[in-house]
């Protein structure tokens, strides 16, 4: 079978982020997304371009049209959040994001009234229903499609960075799980989620497709639910690696670092430069590392097994890219990664708010709503 790819605009860029809906005062989920789609639904009918359903009913997906900067990107976030809070805010219910939830339960969640939804929890069972997680995705546009795989390859040897700053699930149904990104090994439970192949050609992805479909694993492209993937119908590489974000700073961050590498690697294509990649034995690894110790893993940096704190590694790649983000319009946002590196990320600042709570996991969830509303870490 044929895949083919859109085209679009080099190194445009759009973000999709997921938005748990939890009550002003108790701070547990509630079930009230349809209230608020169908509040924000369009007059002439159809889907808000903005706002969008997701598999929970505890959930709202807010997301960009596609920009030229990152910068841009992120304005249109803010406006769909905003326009979101002219319906949650009369319903005593506040926005906030993390990967997962600190404490509410999984088995009191309610799925959204949709066939495809239905689907995939009738075939997932119980990890589908532990779905109760957050992330942020964002699409870079690729202008040739023979760039996709190797830009997607290259993608994988940073994969720890990203998955360490953003980490951001640190607890789980009232828990401490030890983990910096729970949600980054529960999702990979799904059929066809996690880690993708490395494939070489376009038509490697072709024929894994074809197999996929022919065997009934998926009904259609997007239910490949890999941690980075191509996205043919937009003609862009999505990254789908990052835990949900706290608010909008860490967001246009953890975007601009993406946004930066995408072009950063193109480039080296132009000029006939190999792309760095590592074994898929190593990227499991990283994931892991990266999910379990976050900010303080140890990760491996290249083929040869070189290793190095993953911190350590983040500075230098800011280094690295500043002069393409110079030219991508995005240097203050890619700047901001350098808070996350001087406050912690989410999952270390959720565990400092349970500590100065006594280990009440309310206070984590009131901290992290007060971020939502700040724009900023705290």
């Amino acid at each position: 079978m044929e895949i083919p790819f859109a085209r679009s605009a080099r190194s445009s860029v759009g973000i999709e982020w997921e938005l748990a809906l939890v009550d002003k005062d108790s701070g547990d989920l509630r079930q009230v997304a349809q209230t608020v789609l169908d509040a924000v639904r369009p007059p002439e009918g159809g889907e808000h371009p903005s706002i969008r359903q997701e598999l929970l009913l505890n959930t709202v997906e807010v997301v960009s049209g596609v920009c030229r900067t990152v910068g841009e990107a992120g304005n249109d976030l803010e406006r769909a959040i905003a326009e979101v809070r002219t319906v949650t805010d009369p319903l005593r219910v506040e926005l906030m994001c993390a990967g997962t939830h600190p404490f509410a339960q999984w088995a009191h969640q309610k799925v959204t009234d949709k066939e495809r939804y239905a689907t995939l929890i009738d075939r997932t069972q119980w990890w589908g229903r532990q779905m109760l997680i957050y992330g942020v995705h964002v699409h870079v546009g690729i202008e040739d499609r023979d760039k996709v795989l190797p830009i997607s390859r290259a993608m994988v040897t940073t994969f720890a960075h990203l998955q360490s700053l953003s980490a951001s699930s640190p607890f789980w149904g009232g828990k401490d799980t030890g983990y910096a990104s729970n949600r980054a090994l529960m999702f990979q439970q799904l059929p066809t989620a996690g880690l993708g192949f490395q494939f070489e050609r376009w038509e490697q992805l072709e024929a894994y497709v074809a197999d996929m479909l022919h065997t009934g694993v998926i009904d259609q492209f997007d239910e490949v639910r890999w941690d980075i993937r191509p996205s043919p119908r937009f003609g862009t590489l999505e990254m789908r690696i990052c835990d949900g974000a706290s608010n909008i700073t860490e967001v246009k961050a953890l975007a601009a670092l993406t946004h930066c590498l995408v072009e950063h690697y193109s480039t080296l294509l132009d000029e006939g430069k190999p792309l760095p990649t590592i074994p898929p034995w190593f990227a499991q690894e990283n994931k892991w590392r990266s999910a379990r110790y976050g900010m303080d893993a140890i990760i491996i940096l290249d083929s040869s097994g070189e290793e190095g704190l993953v911190t350590d590694a983040v500075t230098q790649l800011l280094a690295d890219l500043e002069p393409v983000a110079e030219r991508l319009g995005c240097s203050a946002e890619l700047d901001s990664v350098r808070v996350i590196l001087r406050r912690g990320a989410s999952y270390q600042r959720q565990r400092a708010a349970a500590r100065r709570a006594g280990g009440e996991l309310d206070a984590v969830v009131a901290s992290l709503v007060a971020e939502m509303r700040a724009g900023r870490p705290l």
